[in-house]
């Protein structure tokens, strides 16, 4: 009989980290000789990490249309997928930002279900420090409390929290942190860590060889909060291609989205929950991708990955979560894209533009 399949799932709010991590880890697996498989996941399809991770050489399948709990079948379809081809020695999982509720959802139905297919390893939960100085102190964190409920229940119900980004933190903020957990949340694993630079992988990397504990009860969640939480979000996802006659920068058209987005954003006070946009030529598949971002709206717009390439031709791929109606969104973004397209003396092509409110989750199955 094979090895059992590990199952790592990583979740966080939305702009934790969580795709930069993943990425980091798969790399370390991946090193000790293993076959690593990534399962994506958003309400919609035309997502940014999806293709973020194809880019670096990562086998991924997505599931779109739904988060994994409301589409159970289609995580343990994109899982068979993997097998059809290679059995992966791990597969790592990374639900949609806006999702709690995975144990009782997710793992619990897994381990019922599959029995021995799998050895599942203990739910981390990413941690944005931005968001969680300001809900941890009760200061508000741009949001709503329903929006809010859902931050603070993803927390509940992990096993590790780990603080992210603590390359950009002094000690005694990652301290402060460290406490507010330890105190609100007692008995989970804090392990502050960078998935930028890789600082204190190792330590998340050994946790990661322990199985997952039991749960003898699952974690109550009200699903009228969570469902009014999750519908507070504009969800945006668009592909837009980009062509001119004169030669532009993928790192100049990949930031002047985000960057005209988040002035737009800033005038209107309308709090960004994650913007993320991959642009690439058209012209092969493995040339560099230009990804920049923006986390919050304390946040500047971030070129977290330079292609250093020029084209005359691109494609755009555009992700924005904002607490905002998706009506309004729409048009923001797509005057953002005529704005951005006239400086480049550019024509616009818009390939796919999905903008709504995430509906009531309803569980494939939910063990109590």
């Amino acid at each position: 009989m094979p090895q059992p399949i590990e199952f790592i799932m990583i979740g966080g709010f939305l702009g934790a980290g969580k795709t930069t991590l993943i990425a980091r880890l798969a790399k370390r697996l991946q090193s000790e000789g293993k076959h690593v498989c990534i399962v994506t996941n958003d309400q919609a399809a035309g997502l940014v990490d999806t293709q973020l991770l194809k880019s670096q050489g990562l086998e991924v399948n997505e599931v779109a249309g739904s988060c994994f709990c409301c589409n159970f079948d289609g995580l343990t379809d994109a899982m068979e997928e993997f097998e059809s081809r290679q059995r992966p020695d791990v597969i790592l999982a990374e639900p949609v930002g806006s999702c709690t509720d995975l144990i009782a959802t997710i793992a619990a139905p897994m381990m019922e279900r599959l029995g021995e297919k799998f050895v599942h390893r203990p739910y981390a939960v990413v941690l944005k420090p931005n968001h969680g100085k300001k809900i941890l102190s009760g200061a508000g964190g741009g949001f709503s409390e329903k929006a809010e409920y859902i931050f603070r229940k993803q927390l509940e119900e992990s096993e590790i929290i780990l603080l992210n980004r603590i390359d950009e933190l002094s000690e005694e903020d990652v301290q402060a942190l460290k406490e507010k957990l330890n105190e609100q949340y007692p008995g989970r694993k804090v392990i502050p860590l960078s998935a930028k630079t890789g600082e204190n992988l190792d330590v998340l990397y050994d946790a990661f060889q322990g199985k997952a504990a039991p749960r003898e009860t699952m974690m109550e969640v009200d699903y009228d909060v969570y469902a009014d939480g999750e519908a507070e979000l504009g969800w945006l996802n668009a592909t837009v291609n980009f062509q001119s006659e004169d030669s532009f920068a993928l790192d100049d058209l990949s930031v002047g989205l985000i960057e005209d987005l988040r002035q737009r954003l800033l005038t209107l006070g309308a709090e960004p929950g994650h913007l993320k946009v991959l642009c690439s030529s058209n012209r092969a598949d493995d040339e560099p991708v230009s990804v920049a971002n923006l986390i919050d709206s304390d946040s500047q717009t971030v070129l977290s990955i330079a292609s250093g390439v020029n084209a005359t031709n691109a494609k755009a791929i555009i992700n924005a979560r904002v607490r905002l109606a998706p009506e309004a969104l729409t048009k923001e973004v797509q005057e953002v894209v005529q704005s951005v397209a006239s400086r480049l003396n550019a024509q616009t092509e818009t390939i796919q533009l999905d903008s709504f409110r995430p509906g009531r989750p309803e569980p494939t199955h939910r063990i109590r």
